[in-house]
């Protein structure tokens, strides 16, 4: 049978085996289901031990790593069998009868998340984990879904476009995010066993892919160009000498941090007008020098809008234990002899910490780009991010194109997840400090003074922000052109962080 006829086919046999997030859980139970999240494999397989229930079968052969009879699988995928299973490559089989074992040869599980276009499920094939082989990865790992993919696919903007690129696509996951509101994507990577993988992951989910081999953007045409590119690149900063291993999935092949600031620098060639570019990224921060000057560096000379947030910053030496230990390595000798490179190879560079974060780019429509934004935005967050970037950008360009008298013309209404919090020292009338607090997105929270405060509080669509100060003048008896020059200010301010928006 043709493996495309195959792979149909066994889409509809996770389909009727409910082979899903929520069923797995169900199957495992809670306790089962969080240790497996943090990697420890034994909850697991106490509870799918005996079970012949399809979904606990499949997830213990393809998930756990671990070999089931034949005619348990036979039976979990009664389209496809084992034998179509080894004809695609899934899995080997020790012998034809009913008590032979089969084991897989890749993970394959079932993916839901919920971006900024709704809720998304699929299957997903990559390579098996550590807590399947028990083993280090191999330096050609092709990866599955983690903490960075979740990340970038819930920061997405997901505005309908014509053409999506996926640049460093891996196993296919932005890919096929983007599959829901493109018309094409076209998904890049340097490794072949990666194209492979995605390629299957295209079928198995019934959508089509245009896979290109080769670096980063190499593969993309001269004069093609892309209403969104998406990428989760090679970021991580690995030492570059000899006894370091490099894995593909993660390592670029350049010293430092040269990988995202190359890609930052290049992607605005492929970008249509008014497309956006959203990636992820590692960045050094260097004795004596600001991150916000490094990234910006990057950023000057390629005309776009920019919009960074850091969500995070970890010392030199906790990075390198982190990657180090991704790569399977426990300690001993060889794992100090790696911690010993990477901390020489950051000493070399002054480095003292490394940053993470979501990079958004968009080449304006006309002229250069007027937007520059670099922000730290470490607690915890309100996903999917992609309509807070989308929104942001959308205000951005609405501030602009309004001055200050149309500001004042505008009515404005308070977004729905802000609320007002007030502190007060005991037996005092008025307040302390005074927060607007956003309870989506970014989560900001701005201190204002009483005069913004009241203002805010008077956005409810019905009055223009001018006729609101006029009032806060004669309430407080001040000079109405002296208040209004004080708070339009304020008020692009909270435009451009979604707490203010056009009524």
């Amino acid at each position: 049978m043709d493996p495309a006829d195959l792979l149909a086919r066994l889409r509809e046999d996770l389909q009727h085996a409910d082979y899903t997030v929520d069923r797995v859980r169900a199957v495992l139970g809670d306790v089962a289901h969080e240790a497996l999240d943090r990697e420890q494999a034994v909850p697991a397989l106490r509870v799918t031990a005996a079970s012949t229930d399809p979904a606990a079968v499949l997830l213990r052969c393809f998930t756990l790593g671990r070999p089931v009879p034949r005619a348990l699988l036979d039976a979990a995928l009664p389209q496809v069998g084992a034998a179509g299973a080894r004809a695609v490559g899934l899995v080997e089989t020790a012998g034809e009868g009913p008590r032979d074992e089969v084991r897989a040869l890749v993970d394959l599980r079932p993916y839901a998340a919920v971006d900024a276009a709704g809720t998304a499920q699929w299957w997903l094939v990559s390579d098996l984990g550590e807590l399947a082989t028990g083993a280090a990865l191999r330096t050609d790992h092709v990866l599955g879904v983690g903490g960075a993919s979740l990340t970038l696919a819930q920061s997405t903007v997901r505005t309908p476009v014509g053409r999506v690129l996926d640049v460093g696509t891996g196993c296919g996951v932005q890919a096929l995010h983007a599959t829901r509101h493109a018309r094409r994507v076209v998904a890049t990577d340097t490794s072949e066993r990666a194209l492979d993988l995605a390629a299957v992951n295209a079928a198995l989910n019934g959508v089509a892919l245009d896979l290109r081999h080769g670096s980063l953007l190499d593969p993309v045409q001269a004069g093609e160009e892309f209403g969104l590119v998406v990428s989760n690149p090679p970021f991580v900063i690995t030492p570059r000498e000899a006894g370091v291993p490099t894995y593909t999935y993660r390592d670029g092949g350049l010293a430092g941090d040269a990988v995202v600031a190359g890609l930052v620098r290049g992607v605005g060639r492929v970008l249509a007008p008014g497309g956006v570019a959203q990636l992820l990224g590692n960045w050094e921060h260097r004795d004596g020098e600001g991150w916000r000057d490094r990234v910006g560096q990057w950023l000057d000379g390629t005309d776009l809008d920019a919009w960074v947030v850091q969500r995070e910053v970890t010392d030199p030496a906790e990075y390198a234990e982190t990657w180090i230990r991704d790569g399977g390595q426990r300690p001993g000798p060889a794992f100090d002899a790696l911690y010993a490179a990477w901390l020489d190879d950051f000493e070399a560079r002054g480095v003292t910490g490394v940053g993470f974060g979501v990079v958004t780019l968009r080449r304006p429509a006309a002229g250069p780009g007027s937007l520059r934004r670099l922000e730290e935005v470490t607690g915890p967050v309100g996903q999917p991010l992609g309509e807070t970037f989308a929104a942001g950008l959308a205000a951005h360009d609405w501030l602009a194109r309004t001055d200050d008298a149309a500001l004042a013309a505008t009515r404005l209404r308070v977004a729905g997840d802000v609320s007002d919090e007030r502190f007060h020292t005991p037996g005092e009338p008025d307040p302390r400090v005074l927060l607007l607090r956003q309870g989506g997105g970014l989560r900001r929270t701005v201190q204002v003074g009483t005069e913004v405060a009241a203002l805010v509080g008077a956005c409810d669509g019905e009055l223009a922000v001018g006729q609101v100060v006029a009032g806060l003048a004669v309430l407080l008896d001040v000079d109405q052109a002296a208040l209004r020059a004080e708070l339009l200010p304020r008020v692009r301010e909270l435009v451009a962080d979604g707490l203010l928006g056009v009524a």
